[in-house]
């Protein structure tokens, strides 16, 4: 394994290939081990997990928990209802408490976009050993998810060992709210580093034209992009036709509390054109493997039978990849400290 170079993880974009098979490799070890009946080891024994939730979430904040109990390390629990931001203590002057308590990670999620940024950069002038971990940040970025989802897809594609040149060529589709979804850019940032090529299919107001760009455009601070050759991205206003040539399709949510404005000119029209149903699937000749991050907004961005009933909807299989890989994180952070 290679020696992991970052004391933050704030984004993918900065992720190298070695990063992401770092991860991996780790998760696909913790996964085993689980499988053969080891649910817990001593890995982050005597180091503590500060979960820092600003907004709600089950599957994210509650796999995080469970990675780190997993690893043996100990585990604080922030509740914004009942802390000193009601008497209106900052976000960064909360974090900075918890580390003074001796949070080893922070674990963020926050509706702010680059607040992660904001707070590793004042842990860090203060000489803070914490390293911080976003688990979401507004608009921008979703690096655990980008990691569940491609590790998810690799494991559906290898045919024995875990291989993500898996990835090379294959046309992922990605449907939906991509405007809004900090998971859809960080799957961006992943599924590209691997080769694939992403359809992104929405109407424009959901997928505005510049997204095409959208790997040219660094993250702060970053000086150029660790991965030499990425996978391409297109961008197409046809469900069915982009369907018919998807290897893999990926559904995201619409981030209705997120939008500004009312982007879209009724729920059920949004639903006929871009809602996926088995209808729709059809139209591809494969069963090929079918994702959603979650929370689902059934009968919507996806029908209830496709949830139900395909053979290849792999929405548990994410829920259950999240903990090996954000152990695969908790740990690779905590050896970078030492």
């Amino acid at each position: 394994m290679q020696i992991w170079p970052h004391k933050h993880i704030h984004t993918l974009a900065n992720f190298s290939i070695n990063d992401y098979e770092s991860v991996f490799e780790l998760a696909n070890r913790f996964d085993a081990l689980k499988n053969a009946g080891t649910k817990k080891i001593p890995a982050l024994q005597g180091t503590l997990v500060t979960s820092l939730f600003f907004e709600a979430s089950t599957r994210t904040k509650n796999s995080f928990e469970l990675a780190a109990k997993r690893l043996s390390a100990d585990v604080q629990t922030f509740a914004p209802s009942s802390s000193s931001l009601t008497k209106g203590e900052t976000i960064i002057d909360t974090a900075i408490t918890y580390s003074a308590m001796g949070a080893d990670t922070l674990v963020i999620r926050h509706s702010s976009s680059y607040i992660t940024f904001e707070i590793a950069k004042k842990l860090d002038a203060i000489n803070a050993k914490t390293s911080v971990l976003n688990a979401g940040d507004g608009l921008h970025s979703h690096p655990s998810q980008g990691l569940l989802d491609i590790y998810t897809l690799i494991k559906f594609f290898s045919q024995k060992t875990l291989n993500p040149e898996v990835l090379n060529s294959k046309k992922i589709l990605i449907i939906g709210d991509v405007n809004h979804s900090r998971v859809a850019r960080s799957n961006l940032w992943a599924l590209s580093a691997f080769g694939a090529d992403i359809i992104l299919c929405g109407p424009k107001t959901l997928i505005p034209d510049e997204f095409i760009n959208f790997l040219k455009t660094p993250d702060p601070n970053q000086t150029e992009d660790p991965v030499k050759s990425r996978g391409s991205i297109t961008i197409s206003r046809s469900l069915e036709e982009s369907i018919k040539i998807a290897d893999a399709i990926i559904v995201l949510r619409l981030q209705k509390e997120r939008m500004m404005e009312n982007l879209l000119s009724s729920i059920d029209s949004y639903s006929l054109d871009y809602g996926l149903t088995p209808e729709k699937l059809s139209l591809n000749n494969k069963e090929i493997p079918i994702l959603h991050p979650g929370p689902i907004n059934r009968d919507i961005e996806i029908s209830s039978k496709v949830v139900d009933r395909y053979p290849n909807c792999l929405i548990n299989n994410q829920v259950a990849n999240g903990i090996p890989i954000r152990m695969a994180l908790l740990y690779l952070l905590q050896k970078h400290n030492k």
